[in-house]
């Protein structure tokens, strides 16, 4: 039995699909350049931070304080998707032989749990206010909040073209989108206070910033989660790889195919191939489809010959 594992077609692939991958987003920030857009994004919500609490021990205001831990929690969301970003750049070895591109995948969950967390304790901290509405210092709160939202919209700016590109990134930067949601609703909250008094209006927005920041963390958390799952690239359907595998010259039959995507950029298959004749040039044929057609640089098929039977069918299965 023949076996074809595409290993040396693996380095070539990750150069060649570096290309044409950054061909397709001419958006592709260099990777240097992002990092130092990250770090800098980190900085400005730390120094916010550390102003805020300031702030709050002198003022007395714990409104304050909160919302500094708010901004300290988007410092963390970027902290880990900078290092996620540093960690998948990483090449592989003999423990992660796939390398380290999921790292990012990770982080990205990691940070759309957070949101989901972050939106059910606004949820239920909106409600409780909602049968106890709290003074509230409108001016203070209005000042505090706009310079909140000028930190995070200087940070979303910060990562913005990079979130297009990366689960990862798109994570930290819905978090801060999350945020200057947030700080607008508070600015808009404390001027109803100012001018009519009305201070079920806090309330009210927390509510609906919550399910908002909710309905956005769950949608995007399903692709991250295909992902970790072994599922399959939203672009490629099995039934439809199986068959063109099956119509190139040379090849009876296909089973047994396995196709899962790796991390955001890399997919890969495997599978059993019956072919008659000579097996190299069919499976030389047969990988440059699945690349030209299908983009999958990484495939490692199995050469049976017609009328012998699957190996793996015809093992001992073990005992439960």
């Amino acid at each position: 039995m023949a076996q074809d594992h595409d290993h040396t077609h693996g380095h070539r692939h990750d150069h060649a699909h570096g290309h044409a991958h950054s061909h397709r987003h001419h958006h592709h920030v260099d990777p240097d350049a992002g990092d130092r857009r990250v770090a800098a994004a980190v900085a400005v919500n730390l120094l916010l931070t550390l102003a805020q609490i300031v702030g709050g021990v002198i003022s007395g205001s714990m409104a304050l304080i909160a919302d500094a831990i708010h901004n300290l929690s988007d410092a963390v969301s970027l902290v880990i998707a900078f290092g996620a970003r540093k960690l998948s750049r990483k090449p592989r070895d003999k423990e992660m032989t796939f390398g380290y591109g999921r790292a990012e995948v990770v982080a990205a969950l990691v940070n759309y749990v957070s949101l989901v967390v972050i939106s059910v304790y606004l949820f239920a901290e909106g409600v409780s206010r909602l049968f106890n509405p709290p003074e509230i210092a409108g001016w203070t709160v209005v000042v505090i909040a706009g310079i909140a939202l000028a930190v995070d919209l200087v940070t979303a700016a910060l990562t913005y073209a990079m979130s297009k590109d990366s689960l990862n990134i798109r994570a930290a930067f819905l978090h801060n989108l999350a945020d200057a949601a947030t700080s607008v609703a508070v600015i808009l909250g404390g001027a109803v206070i100012l001018i009519w008094d009305w201070r079920l209006i806090d309330p009210i927005l927390t509510i609906a910033i919550s399910v908002y920041i909710l309905w956005h963390a769950l949608a995007e958390v399903r692709p991250v989660i295909r992902i970790l799952m072994l599922g399959t690239p939203e672009d490629v359907q099995t039934d439809e790889l199986s068959a063109a595998m099956a119509e190139v010259a040379g090849v009876e039959s296909v089973h047994h195919v396995h196709l899962w995507q790796i991390d955001e950029r890399r997919r890969s298959v495997e599978a059993h191939v019956v072919v008659a004749g000579t097996p190299a040039p069919v499976l030389a044929a047969i990988k440059r489809m699945l690349r030209e057609r299908f983009d999958i640089g990484h495939s490692t098929l199995e050469v049976e010959r017609p009328g012998q039977g699957c190996a793996e069918e015809d093992a001992p299965r073990p005992a439960v």
